[in-house]
């Protein structure tokens, strides 16, 4: 039985897969190979790039005008700014796989003869030479992972590889794939032999295109979960189609990370007969998050990097990002699939992204408020959270906490809003969910509270600001936003919290409640 793959290349025997040459436009790649292009393509990890390199090689030496390469060259990342085994490293990848891709020899045993006898600078360009000129077709070369090398290897191999570019097509590929998480210009090298940066577009200044692969549209993801459907007659639920693509935005590996889980890890979910519910994606989506699976882990992990931090700092806290991060820092977390452009600008790429974020940037602080914050206490008898005793516990905290703890933080500019979610984190664990809506120059983060009780389900909307200008005109437009954002969620119930920031302000005057309403909605204001 073929299954949700969630690990390496799709093999459409096995796994249910949309077919790969259907992910980008084949007639424009094949045009870019006829005219002899050398060109990049480029997406976030786990999208699926080397699924569709390695078809694109398949149905070129099909097509049997060409004899096409696939090599992963990210062995050689080992080698650092060891130029001579860096270059060993890729000349052998790129002989051994054409040894299996295409039962060619020859490539070998050049590869043996010039290890010993080439320099580093000039191994890959020679071997590339020699090799081509003894094969019957034109090459076509796709180097994967091509980002993964570093300083004066990478630079010796774009640069040998655009020495080389002139004797195509005989002595040299005839067309080249680069495929890495990031577009070429993005690449800043800094060689240890040169004092300045060097940009992945001076070393290889004969890039035709840079072109992206896309995630999955909404009927991608739909087709994608019916092949189970087809195949064993369990049927995806329509609010739960809905709920993945809403989830997941369309990201290839969450897409198939939620459906693996409800179909095959999740014990009630091997039952063919019952259907996949809503509820079932819920409880997967979480059951990742908690597991801290090698996909979210790795974006976790990014979130350390400071120009990673530059971007998505300010999106956290809803400010703007003129003079904080640069064109390249907006780039770089664009091409990581971290965050996407939209409709309401730059955002965070997708809803299970927008909670992993703050809940791994608070992982430490919610272990600590494990012996401070118990659930129990704030679940009124009839099951509903009681958030007026919630809201108050929560300004007698940060009052004693907040200074000492934000600065904790690496996001310390973002620490009120992550200090109010990992309070909040802590209780919702205990049955419920948090949605969270936030973005550049919204000045606002926006918490929707799911809550299921024996009623049915209670929800909150919780607006954050931060204190602008004045607290008149910070109230003015906070009343306006939460009542915007209830108008959208039909919460029973909606607070907004303003932070006050200003220095050597009394914790006297900052801490306040006061019963407001807009257009007829009441709102609790809690000032902090």
């Amino acid at each position: 039985m073929r299954f949700f793959n969630t690990e390496g290349p799709v093999n459409c025997d096995k796994h249910y897969c949309l077919p790969p040459l259907t992910r980008f436009k084949l007639p424009e790649l094949l045009e870019l190979i006829d005219q002899e292009k050398y060109f990049l393509l480029h997406a976030p990890r786990q999208t699926g790039k080397t699924s569709c390199l390695l078809a694109l090689a398949d149905y070129l030496n099909q097509d049997g005008r060409y004899f096409a390469v696939y090599a992963n060259i990210e062995g050689a990342q080992a080698a650092r700014e060891n130029v001579e085994m860096g270059l060993t490293g890729v000349t052998q990848a790129i002989a051994n796989a054409a040894r299996w891709q295409i039962g060619d020899l020859e490539g070998q045993r050049l590869a043996l003869e010039l290890l010993p006898t080439q320099p580093a600078i000039v191994l890959l360009e020679e071997f590339l030479t020699r090799w081509c000129a003894t094969l019957s077709r034109p090459v076509v070369l796709l180097l994967d992972e091509i980002d993964a090398l570093v300083g004066d290897t990478l630079i010796s191999v774009l640069r040998q590889l655009r020495a080389g570019y002139p004797k195509r097509p005989t002595q040299f590929p005839h067309s080249l794939i680069l495929c890495g998480v990031r577009d070429l210009q993005d690449y800043r090298i800094q060689s240890s032999r040169e004092k300045a940066t060097i940009t992945g577009g001076s070393a290889f200044n004969i890039k035709a295109e840079s072109l992206r692969l896309g995630d999955f549209d909404k009927e991608e993801v739909s087709t994608l979960l019916l092949e189970h459907t087809q195949e064993t007659g369990q049927v995806f639920e329509p609010e739960a189609l809905a709920l993945v693509w809403q989830l997941t935005n369309g990201q290839p590996w969450l897409v198939n990370a939620l459906a693996y889980e409800t179909t095959w890890r999740n014990v009630a979910g091997r039952d063919r007969s019952r259907p996949i519910t809503a509820a079932a994606i819920l409880q997967a989506k979480e059951s990742l998050i908690l597991r801290r699976v090698t996909h979210l882990d790795q974006l976790a992990d990014k979130l350390q990097e400071p120009r990673v931090q530059r971007v998505v700092e300010p999106i956290l806290q809803g400010e703007e990002i003129e003079g904080v991060a640069t064109l390249d820092d907006i780039q770089y977390v664009l091409d990581l699939g971290l965050v996407a452009r939209g409709s309401k600008g730059i955002q965070i790429a997708n809803p299970i992204y927008r909670e992993v974020i703050p809940r791994e940037l608070t992982t430490i602080m919610q272990i600590n408020l494990e012996a401070q914050v118990q659930p129990t206490w704030y679940i009124l008898p009839d099951g509903r959270l009681d958030m007026p005793k919630l809201l108050t516990a929560f300004q007698a905290f940060f009052r004693e906490n907040s200074e000492s703890w934000i600065e904790r933080f690496e996001y310390k500019e973002a620490g009120p809003q992550l200090l109010m979610q990992a309070f909040l984190q802590r209780i919702i664990n205990g049955g419920g969910r948090v949605d969270r809506e936030y973005g550049l120059g919204r000045r606002r983060t926006d918490l929707l509270i799911h809550w299921p009780y024996p009623g049915g389900v209670q929800r909150v909307v919780i607006e954050l600001k931060l204190l602008h200008q004045s607290l008149a005109r910070t109230l003015e437009a906070g009343l306006r936003q939460t009542w915007e954002y209830a108008d959208r969620s039909d919460p029973e119930q909606a607070h907004l919290i303003i932070f006050d920031r200003t220095p050597n302000k009394p914790w006297s005057e900052k801490i306040w409640r006061r019963a407001e309403s807009y257009n007829g909605l009441p709102i609790t204001v809690w000032g902090m």
